[in-house]
């Protein structure tokens, strides 16, 4: 195992790294909407917020020489299912076809109230 880091990608808030890779697998961490620049969230709602998560990911994903068309599983956190429309509409601008697997759940709450955390899973080719 090896763990990624990239500083264009929020600091771990606790003992976990930013992805481990594992043979020609990239397991990322549950990326909040940071802006790693300064290291606070992102201003506006779920759009904004989701937009952020998955550009945390991709990054890390590149320090790892991989991209978002590498990522095989996704896991969406929600603080608000009502939000999930417009996660979609975000999330739809990152991804094609093939689409990953996906999960999308409601939590009663995420690490610094964040409206979203988005892990995923990725595959070197």
């Amino acid at each position: 195992m090896k763990a990624i880091h990239t500083d264009n990608a929020p600091k771990a808030l606790g003992p976990y790294s930013q992805a481990i890779k594992a043979g020609n697998m990239v397991f990322c961490s549950g990326q909040v909407p940071i802006n790693p620049e300064t290291n606070n969230f992102v201003e506006g709602g779920i759009k904004e917020q989701t937009r952020q998560a998955l550009l945390n990911a991709q990054n890390i994903l590149r320090q790892a020489g991989l991209e978002l068309s590498n990522v095989v599983k996704t896991t969406v956190f929600l603080s608000d299912m009502n939000d999930f429309v417009a996660m979609n509409e975000v999330y739809a601008e990152f991804f094609s076809m093939p689409y990953p697997a996906r999960s999308a759940v409601a939590v009663k709450t995420l690490p610094k109230n964040a409206l979203v955390e988005i892990e995923c899973i990725a595959v070197a080719e």
